[in-house]
This record gives structure tokens, C-alpha cells and sequence, in this order.
């Protein structure tokens, strides 16, 4: 009956984790190294569940010109532009950022910026894609 129990929730676990649908961004002519994919979900309401993974993405301070931080940007259908945050340091060869937006998009970017808190993309573009 144990068996069965664990067997039951990795199916469950297996079933969740199919519904995601990740893409992997194009290489970066920036940041060459990196290695960037979007996981893609949607919510019990209707909302779009993102997550951003970055690996081997060279520190903002090593660019030129050095930048300070890594911002992910939607693009929406209505061509809205939406700040999702910064890309966030997890370790020492990986970057994430998780968000929720409620509205549809067509793209996905990263630029490099000198601060986190701005309205429109202003730095270096590192890598887009689009849906």
C-alpha cells in the first residue's frame, strides 16, 4: 500500500511538471556562455507562471560597459512593456527570476541595466524570445 502511495504522487509530480512548457532563449552574442530558458504555466486562474533560468551568465559587472544587474521584461499583445524584476543569484553559475502576470504576452527579454527599478528597458539587450 506504501508502494502505491509513493508511486501515485510521482505520477502527480511527473503530470505537474509536464504541464510546463520550457523554451530555451537564443544565444547570447553578449553573454555567449550563457545557457537561458523560460518555464512557462499557467495558474488555476488563468495566470501566467514564469520562470526564468539562467546558467553560466557572466556577472553585470564584468560587461562592457559594466552594468549592475540583469532585468527580465514582458512584451504583451497589446505592445505594453512590463518590468518583471531582477534576475536573481542563486549560486555562483545561476540566475532566476519567478513571476505571475495575469495578462498574455508575445516576448520575453533580459537586458543589462544600472538599476533595477526602471519603466523601460535603457541598457544592453542580452537575449529575446519571442512566442
Amino acid at each position: 500500500m506504501k508502494n502505491l502511495k509513493e508511486l501515485s504522487f510521482i505520477v502527480l509530480i511527473f503530470a505537474f511538471a509536464s504541464c510546463a512548457n520550457v523554451s530555451k532563449f537564443p544565444v547570447s552574442t553578449v553573454t555567449p556562455a550563457a545557457n537561458i530558458e523560460v518555464r512557462r504555466q499557467q495558474d488555476q486562474n488563468g495566470n501566467n507562471k514564469i520562470t526564468i533560468t539562467a546558467n553560466y551568465l557572466a556577472a553585470a559587472e564584468r560587461l562592457h560597459p559594466p552594468k549592475k544587474v540583469y532585468v527580465a521584461w514582458v512584451l504583451f499583445e497589446n505592445n505594453g512593456i512590463r518590468n518583471l524584476g531582477q534576475l536573481k543569484i542563486k549560486n555562483a553559475k545561476t540566475a532566476e527570476i519567478k513571476a505571475v502576470i495575469p495578462f498574455k504576452y508575445t516576448e520575453i527579454f533580459i537586458t543589462a541595466e544600472d538599476q533595477v527599478d526602471i519603466l523601460h528597458p535603457a541598457g544592453v539587450e542580452i537575449s529575446r524570445i519571442k512566442f
